[in-house]
């Protein structure tokens, strides 16, 4: 779900950037009588390797086809921004094993498959002209024979540096360094969410191996599912594996152990969680102290305290 929202933030956004190109003459269309293999290339194999890297979620593969000005914001995204990019492209939510075929007049079909489904993606003969190719593009659910829930859109490539460059989705200008601002606040305020919600899991868990093994565990790691068998001290599978190592959603969790009183007074404990990347993953710091209190502050990526302003 979390990802799905991400994909339509980004086609929200590109709606207000849209991208007027000229009608381009009929003689300009890319021949389709020759074998995809002599076209290394043009602009039909750059969108076909394009949407290959994207079905497999390829980062660096799926980098070489976009523009420079692109390709910077890209690497500046969040891993999982950059996948929810590639998923826009092929529609699938999970990695796939992408393949081509080529029907005899050489027009590619690059299927993209996963554990969930499979997706085709039919790529029509390129118009040319000058730097700007336009492709049409056919995507379909591999089981729709009927083609009733086709999705045709036209692909726009650049070329850039002697090679082809992704440029617009249908009349949506794929514009990075605009969307990247958008991006890492929503980024950001879903993953301090996730990061309250995080203490709170921790602390549950914490409170319920005690209540199991009568003490409070060592380090995190052993609230965390175990690799065989049934849950013990060591792994009491209490929390997943990512809460269990410390780093969940561009966070990092901190675990510490109050001793308890000479008077008896039972151990106590205090969390933490601090952005992995200040101002990218998050920025906001949280501090839940002895007594339960969640305080959040802007600490510009270190550690919050108990003398921070108590969280809403």
């Amino acid at each position: 779900m979390k990802n799905g929202k991400k994909i339509t933030r980004i086609i929200l956004f590109l709606m207000g950037a849209a991208l007027f190109h000229p009608a381009v003459p009929a003689d300009a269309q890319e021949s389709s009588s020759k074998p995809l293999g002599t076209l290394p290339s043009g602009p039909t194999a750059a969108l076909r390797d394009a949407l290959m890297a994207a079905c497999s979620q390829s980062q660096n593969d799926f980098s070489h086809f976009l523009t420079a000005r692109n390709n910077e914001s890209f690497s500046r995204l969040a891993p999982a921004a950059r996948v929810a990019l590639m998923k826009r492209f092929v529609l699938l939510n999970e990695p796939g094993k992408p393949s081509v075929e080529v029907n005899p007049s050489g027009r590619p079909t690059v299927r993209c498959q996963t554990p969930d489904g499979a997706a085709e993606i039919q790529i029509g003969g390129a118009d040319t002209q000058d730097n700007l190719a336009f492709l049409p593009v056919e995507l379909r659910d591999a089981t729709d024979t009927t083609g009733n829930n086709v999705q045709r859109v036209r692909m726009g490539l650049v070329r850039e540096d002697g090679g082809w460059k992704l440029l617009s989705v249908g009349l949506l200008l794929l514009d990075l360094p605009a969307l990247e601002v958008e991006w890492d606040t929503a980024e950001i305020t879903a993953n301090e969410s996730s990061a309250i919600d995080g203490l709170r899991k921790i602390a549950e868990a914490l409170e319920s191996y005690r209540r199991t093994y009568s003490r409070f565990p060592d380090s995190l790691a052993s609230l965390g599912p175990p690799l065989h068998g049934a849950a013990t001290g060591e792994a009491a599978d209490l929390v997943d594996s990512d809460l269990a190592a410390g780093m969940k959603n561009g966070y990092a969790f901190r675990y510490v152990i109050l001793g308890g009183s000479s008077s008896g007074a039972p151990a106590k404990f205090e969390l933490a969680a601090t952005p992995t990347t200040y101002g990218r993953t998050g920025r906001l710091s949280f501090f839940r102290d002895s007594a339960g209190g969640l305080h959040a502050a802007d600490r510009q990526g270190v550690l919050a305290t108990e003398r921070d302003p108590r969280a809403q």
